[in-house]
């Protein structure tokens, strides 16, 4: 739906990320409240009655146009193009290089994510499978009173073995969601999982090492090559604080849903760091290292998987000085039984909902929909997460009156009464930690 203004033509959705009131005024020809011709426009444009339009914000772009439709969704709407890769779903794809995909929200509807539906976030190349995965071999060293290295084989017979359903984020998911456009692959909300992990906790393996009082901070480094293809360059090598490595659910895995770990998920071994930026969960693991500053490696300092300490105007150049690190991921809700974009039967008066949401280091304290714009909402139902760091699904129904275009707005509060925002909170210029009340478009009849 291109718009002319003066000499230069912009999409809709570009008018109203610049100026949403006057995107009001040219798309829809309205002003203030949504009536008259203005709601008859829209409506057209939607291809349905819009019940809810008195509460339908002013300079809100309709979720119909505002995100892509899934493959299935309203007609007109461009799919994605999809990933192609055997055993994998259709996924969104970001990149192909680095190897990037996206798994739409309704590919997320089961308790623990299959192979086929686990989102797919790379920073290089992926090595060569290894020829003997049990002899791969994982380094300890840095402040540590004993290096180590261990094969994969030993590993698994010295320290105790867990398994453990975890979730696992990207940064960077949500950073579609912000305003000016930030930097990076354009995720939405499914840059996200929870797997079943099975392997050895962290914390294990560095007291057999022997940490020194000076261990405070870790450094992890993996297989994949720089996509220069320089074997001097790190594709990505991050590291945390020591609490966090020392944390019982931080793992060295294995395997992925009983099976050895698919090698574009990192084969023959990863870390696992659940709730904080997935990048912090190297993959094809060959080495952690122990200091007492924090890892100045690939992907540390600067605005790397950091935020600004106090707001920054958006848009503005930054060089990171005085961010700081992105540590615990912030609650988000996903919505997996209903696809974005779906038409459903004339009639359909009641929806039966679910999905799942998270909290980084924390749980979640509860999940609200709305099918009026905000109006009011329905408390969902929230169950236990299957362990901790888990994330949790959630159940619920809402009414709908009549036929015609509905959006479905859902979010999560955590259980430090933290709720997902209206819009995406501080900026900062790759975008991280992105997680707005999402809506999803439907139509009734």
């Amino acid at each position: 739906m291109p718009l002319r203004h003066g000499k230069a033509e912009r999409s809709i959705q570009e008018l109203y990320r610049d100026d949403p009131e006057r995107g009001d005024a040219l798309a829809f020809g309205r002003r203030g409240a949504l009536k008259g011709a203005a709601l008859a426009a829209m409506g057209a444009t939607l291809g349905a009655a819009i019940p809810f339009a008195r509460s339908m914000p002013e300079g809100t772009l309709p979720a119909l146009f505002a995100r892509p439709a899934a493959a299935q969704g309203a007609s007109g709407s461009a799919a994605p193009q999809t990933l192609q890769m055997p055993g994998k779903g259709p996924l969104i794809l970001q990149g192909e290089r680095p190897l990037n995909a996206e798994t739409p929200e309704h590919l997320l509807d089961e308790p623990v994510t299959s192979y086929a539906n686990f989102f797919i976030r790379n920073n290089g190349g992926v090595p060569d499978a290894a020829a003997d995965p049990r002899a791969w071999k994982i380094r300890v060293d840095g402040e540590v009173n004993t290096p180590l290295e261990l094969t994969l084989g030993e590993l698994e017979s010295r320290f105790p073995v867990v398994t453990r359903q975890l979730q696992m984020e990207c940064g960077g998911n949500g950073r579609a969601f912000f305003q000016p456009q930030a930097r990076g692959n354009q995720w939405g909300n499914g840059a996200i999982s929870c797997a079943e992990w099975t392997g050895v906790r962290l914390r294990d393996v560095l007291q057999a090492a022997g940490l020194k009082d000076s261990a405070r901070f870790t450094g992890h480094f993996g297989a994949d090559p720089h996509l220069s293809g320089d074997p001097n360059r790190a594709a990505i090598s991050r590291g945390m604080r020591i609490q966090k490595a020392l944390d019982e659910d931080t793992l060295i895995v294995f395997r992925m849903n009983g099976q050895p770990i698919p090698q574009v998920h990192g084969a023959p071994a990863r870390l696992l760091v659940p709730g904080w930026p997935g990048s912090l969960s190297q993959k094809w693991f060959t080495r952690i290292t122990l200091s007492a500053e924090p890892h100045r490696g690939q992907g540390m300092g600067g605005t790397s998987y950091r935020v600004p300490t106090t707001p920054i105007v958006p848009g503005s150049n930054n060089n990171g000085a005085s961010f700081h690190d992105l540590e615990s991921m912030p609650v988000r809700a996903i919505l997996s039984s209903i696809a974005h974009g779906t038409r459903l039967p004339a009639g359909t008066r009641s929806l039966d909902l679910r999905g799942a949401a998270w909290a980084g280091d924390l749980t979640v304290r509860a999940v609200d929909v709305s099918v009026d714009y905000g109006a009011t909402w329905v408390a969902m139902n929230v169950a236990a997460p299957a362990n901790r760091h888990a994330w949790q699904r959630w159940t619920g129904r809402v009414a709908l009156p009549s036929d015609g275009y509905f959006e479905i707005w859902y979010r999560g509060t955590d259980s430090e009464g933290r709720m997902q925002p209206h819009a995406p909170p501080n900026w900062n210029p790759q975008g991280y930690g992105g997680n707005p009340i999402s809506r999803a478009a439907i139509l009734v009849g």
